[in-house]
């Protein structure tokens, strides 16, 4: 197909390609919860494959060999295989830019259609970061269950979903922690009683050297958990924490646990309402396709009945998590 400006495909396809690990930066950088993923190198690419499968160790009661013995009583052999897999499936996700020949007409010069993509990449790739960051949060049955598989499921505030193939009725293990407000703890959150419902979580989430090193808040609870502190007792992490520079702050020390407490709400911030993420990175994972981390797919497309091009970009891949039970929720 001939254009008006035979470069223009050249040029969007360049343009474009160029700004591919700005955006998957941008999207890492920009969420507490990914930038503390990918600090600890929990950001793994996938480079195939149907479903994203994530080994899981489990202790099974019915099938537990060890125990005590004396001299020549016999040992259990029974065959036992706590070793399985949780399974993901791969999301997609894409955007567009599009060029009218009207246009590339009136931007004939190089420099001037690579102005006027600069400015639509820019829209374009906030709308999408936005929207993988939102989807981030949540349990992934939006927009007919094509969205993210997001902390909503995996740290669910009724633990009673089947997660990553695996049925949480059946297996009581793979149940994250949850601490009601008003359930359980007998009045909803303030600031007056924030600091002993969080170190109780945190406490129910230790296992040796596992433990919770991230906290995401909404407005509301990070605004309870600010105003729990006296100023001189105020604790900030200036750039060193879990989630690296840039994220308002604070740290939370309780129940054996020396967490950032980081604000997930503010301008555009995605993170539930009255809601308090207690997360151990060390069991999960952002799984990017090698092959779609921001990147072009497939060349320019222009309608046969209309004088425009349009270039797809996207992303395609799961938030995924190998041990939930070491994570959990506060809710009001």
């Amino acid at each position: 197909m001939a254009f008006a400006n035979s470069t223009i495909s050249d040029i969007m396809a360049t343009t474009i390609q160029h700004r591919n690990g700005v955006l998957a930066d941008n999207l890492t950088d920009n969420n507490p919860l990914l930038a503390a993923l990918k600090k600890r190198g929990n950001v793994r690419p996938i480079s195939g494959g149907n479903v994203i499968y994530e080994e899981i160790m489990y202790n099974d009661p019915n099938t537990n060999n060890a125990n005590s013995y004396s001299g020549y009583e016999l040992i259990n052999i029974s065959p036992d295989s706590p070793i399985s897999s949780a399974e993901f499936d791969l999301k997609q996700y894409a955007d567009s830019v599009t060029m009218s020949g009207r246009e590339m007409l009136q931007n004939s010069s190089k420099e001037q259609i690579i102005d006027l993509l600069d400015g639509r990449m820019q829209v374009s790739e906030v709308r999408l970061l936005n929207r993988i960051d939102g989807d981030l949060y949540l349990d992934g049955t939006g927009n007919g269950g094509k969205n993210i598989t997001g902390l909503a499921a995996a740290i669910a505030a009724s633990p009673t979903n089947t997660y990553g193939g695996i049925d949480r009725n059946t297996w009581a293990f793979w149940k994250n922690q949850v601490y009601s407000g008003v359930t359980d703890g007998g009045a909803a959150v303030s600031s007056a009683n924030i600091q002993q419902y969080m170190t109780t979580l945190a406490l129910r989430m230790v296992l040796g050297t596992d433990k919770p090193e991230l906290i995401i808040a909404d407005n509301n609870y990070y605004g309870f958990y600010v105003n729990s502190l006296q100023a001189i007792q105020r604790i900030q992490s200036e750039g060193g924490g879990a989630a690296g520079s840039g994220f308002a702050t604070l740290k939370f020390y309780g129940g054996g646990t020396s967490a950032d407490v980081i604000l997930g709400g503010g301008i555009g911030g995605h993170a539930t309402a009255n809601t308090m993420w207690f997360l151990n990175t060390k069991y999960i994972y952002f799984r990017p396709h090698s092959d779609r981390n921001f990147v072009p797919i497939g060349g320019e497309r222009q309608a046969v009945n209309q004088d425009a091009i349009v270039k797809l970009y996207g992303w395609a891949g799961n938030l995924t998590s190998s041990g939930p039970q070491f994570s959990g929720i506060l809710k009001a």
